[in-house]
C-alpha cells in the first residue's frame, strides 16, 4: 500500500484495520443510552491507538462508554442502533461518515446499519475494501510528504546537524505516541527519540543543551517551535535547507514524518495565538 508518497508494509496496514474498526468499539452514551443495552464487552481497554482513531480525549461530562462487538450491535433493535450511531455524531466522536458519502462502496450494508444516513465502520464493512478506505482516511486533510523531491546534495548538508533526518522521512510510526519533538530529537540523532511520547520537559531541555536562539530558515538545522500566549511550546519540526522541513504533525498512528515546505508546515502548523520562535542546532 502506498498513501501519502509512502510505502506501508503489509504487516502495518494490518494493524491499521485493527485501530481503525476495532473487533470492540467504544461508543459515548448518556445513563439512559447506555441502559437499554442489555449486555456490552466488560473492561475493554481504550488502547491509545483507538484513543486517536476516534478523537476520545476525555470523557465528556454525563457519558459514559459503552464496549460492543459488530455481533452486539447488530443484535441490538434498529433504533437503538440508530440512537448509537447518532449519539457518536452528536458527541462528537470520529468515524461517524455519511452513508450518501460512501454510497458506491457500502451502500447497501451502510444504509441497513443504523438511520440510513450515518453509519460506523465494522471489519465486515472493510473487508475486501481495506485500502481504498484506509487510504481516503489517511489522505483527508493531509498533505502528501515530498522527502523524495528533496534534492541530494541538501540530504548531504543536512547530515552534519541531522545525521538521522534522512531515515525518518516519509515514514510512519509503529502505533500511537511518537510526536513532533521526539521526530526533530531523533533527527538531530537522539537515539530512540522517534518511539516516544516526548514530553515538553525533555524537549525543553534537548532545546537549552543543544540549541541556540535564532536560525535562518533557509539552513538545515533551524528548529521552528511554536509556542502558545502561555509560553508552552506547542509543535516544532526542523529545517533541512533550502525551503524543506521535516515534521511529524501529531502523534497518532495515521500521522507520518514527512518533509514539506517550508510555507506548507507553516501554514499547517498555524494556531490561534500561537508565535513562531527559531532555534538553531549547534555543531
Amino acid at each position: 500500500m502506498r498513501t501519502l508518497n509512502i510505502d506501508v508494509s503489509d504487516s502495518l496496514v494490518a494493524q491499521w484495520v485493527g485501530w481503525f474498526a476495532p473487533l470492540v468499539q467504544p461508543f459515548l452514551a448518556s445513563a439512559d443510552l447506555a441502559g437499554s443495552v442489555d449486555e456490552q464487552t466488560v473492561g475493554a481497554p481504550l488502547t491509545v491507538e483507538v484513543r486517536d482513531t476516534y478523537c476520545l480525549y476525555g470523557l465528556p461530562s454525563g457519558l459514559e462508554y459503552v464496549w460492543l462487538s459488530e455481533a452486539q450491535f447488530r443484535s441490538l433493535a434498529r433504533p437503538q442502533r440508530a440512537a448509537f450511531v447518532r449519539a457518536q455524531r452528536s458527541h462528537g466522536r470520529e468515524l461517524v461518515p455519511s452513508v450518501r458519502a460512501w454510497a458506491d462502496v457500502v451502500g447497501d450494508d451502510a444504509r441497513a446499519q443504523a438511520d440510513g444516513h450515518r453509519f460506523v465502520w465494522w471489519r465486515s464493512l472493510l473487508d475486501g475494501r481495506e485500502e481504498q478506505v484506509l487510504k481516503a482516511y489517511i489522505e483527508d486533510g493531509r498533505l502528501a510528504s515530498r522527502h523524495h523531491q528533496v534534492p541530494e546534495d541538501v540530504w548531504d548538508a543536512a547530515a552534519r546537524r541531522l545525521p538521522s533526518a534522512r531515515r525518518h522521512a516519509g515514514t510512519f510510526p509503529p502505533g500511537s505516541g511518537p510526536n513532533c519533538f521526539g521526530t526533530v530529537m531523533a533527527a538531530a540523532g537522539i537515539v530512540g527519540a522517534d518511539a516516544v511520547w516526548m514530553l515538553r520537559e525533555p524537549f525543553e531541555h534537548w532545546l537549552a543543551e543543544k540549541t541556540r536562539p535564532g536560525g535562518d530558515d533557509d539552513e538545515p538545522g533551524t528548529v521552528l517551535v511554536w509556542r502558545s500566549p502561555d509560553g508552552l511550546v506547542q509543535h516544532a519540526a526542523v529545517t533541512l535547507g533550502a525551503d524543506w522541513v521535516l515534521h511529524k504533525p501529531s502523534q497518532g498512528w495515521m500521522s507520518p514524518t514527512k518533509v514539506l515546505t517550508t510555507a506548507e508546515c507553516k501554514a499547517s502548523s498555524r494556531g490561534s495565538g500561537r508565535r513562531l520562535q527559531r532555534y538553531t542546532i549547534l555543531d
